[in-house]
């Protein structure tokens, strides 16, 4: 007989497309009546349309957004307070996911802040390891570390084949936020 369990899952990979899959797995959860939770780690000064869509289903579908928006990177360090406020998103997930309030977690762009060195990735294997058995996780962003796709049960990497900007086309809402 096959099992059922609380899965690990991740979208990684350079291509478009991470966070809207996870919305998409969210609002299926939702809709077969499980609880959604979704924490942004990274976004925060911008007004996506996801937010918009989320409220739409109450207390069933909860994003939150943990930063500040977008975070330098490469030869500068990170600012402080963007890791500051990362390593509080990583406590209040914890705190949430040990809550038994829901069903699914949606830890958005939490891969991103690990390759950017603003969240080790010791403590999310170390929770993952041990979360509660039926918690669904689904972990978003580039640069998945070996270690987290080893652990997770089902891992897809997006990868970009041809993107309108390249051709000079602005995101646009409702598509690209």
């Amino acid at each position: 007989m096959a099992e059922t369990r609380g899965l690990i899952i991740i979208h990684t990979g350079p291509g478009k497309g991470k966070t809207t899959a996870a919305l998409g797995t969210g609002m299926r959860a939702v809709g077969a009546g499980l609880r959604v939770l979704m924490l942004q780690f990274i976004k925060g000064s911008w007004h996506y349309g996801e937010l918009d869509a989320a409220a739409q289903f109450g207390d069933r579908f909860v994003l939150r957004q943990l930063g500040r928006g977008f975070v330098k990177i490469g030869a500068e360090k990170p600012d402080p307070e963007d890791v500051r406020l990362v390593e509080e998103g990583w406590r209040q997930a914890v705190e949430e996911m040990e809550s038994g309030r829901w069903q699914l977690v949606i830890l958005d762009e939490i891969l991103y802040a690990i390759s950017y060195r603003m969240l080790a990735a010791e403590p999310v294997l170390d929770y993952l390891r041990r979360k509660p058995e039926p918690l669904h996780v689904i972990l978003t962003g580039r640069n998945a570390p070996p270690a987290l796709v080893e652990l997770a049960d089902t891992v897809t990497e997006m990868r970009e084949i041809k993107h309108a900007y390249q051709q000079g086309v602005l995101a646009q809402r409702g598509i690209e936020y």
